[in-house]
């Protein structure tokens, strides 16, 4: 097991206590959540295949990277940092929107997360630590939905639900020039 605090919040994300990470999540408390987006200028998302030997998701394609801020920390901090040790990506990213779920997973956990989404258009080479992602490869929006639609046994949980508000999100912001 972990001691990675989460940061428990209310439904207007104020935070009510701190929480070890594992705890939080069989309980099904709401906490603090970061999720990124990172796209190419030729307007491709840079998604992650989890490690396989994730303590959940292994093995399933998902968005650049994800994480929790810790105790005292701003979720663009957050953000910025797991980006770097997940992927490798030093970027300054662009608060989007946030975004607030809950699903139960197969393993006995929830999550339930008041999520901060960040983005940003970078053209590095991500290096990812392979412990967090084993692979990693951009795509085509259109080829994304249109994978999704037919394989969604082969993405995270989270980001087929949040992905249509990211989407909209840039259909209503002026696209990938938002970021």
């Amino acid at each position: 097991m972990t001691d990675i605090q989460v940061i428990l919040v209310d439904e207007h994300d104020n935070p009510t206590g701190t929480m070890e990470k594992h705890q939080a999540h069989h309980l099904g408390l709401r906490h603090r959540a970061i999720s990124v987006y990172v796209f190419n200028r030729a307007g491709e998302l840079l998604l992650q295949r989890r490690a396989a030997g994730k303590y959940h998701c292994g093995g399933l394609w998902s968005n650049t990277c994800c994480g929790h801020p810790y105790p005292n920390e701003s979720a663009k901090h957050a953000a910025e940092r797991r980006l770097r040790e997940e992927m490798g990506v030093q970027v300054e990213l662009h608060k989007l929107f946030e975004f607030s779920y809950r699903l139960e997973l197969a393993n006995g956990m929830t999550e339930h997360e008041y999520g901060h989404l960040f983005g940003a258009v970078d053209e590095q080479s991500p290096h990812p630590d392979p412990e967090e992602a084993d692979d990693f490869r951009y795509v085509a929006l259109p080829e994304l939905e249109a994978e999704m639609a037919a394989h969604p046994e082969r993405f995270t949980p989270w980001f087929l639900i949040c992905y249509p508000t990211f989407k909209d999100y840039l259909r209503n912001n002026g696209g990938i020039a938002a970021l």
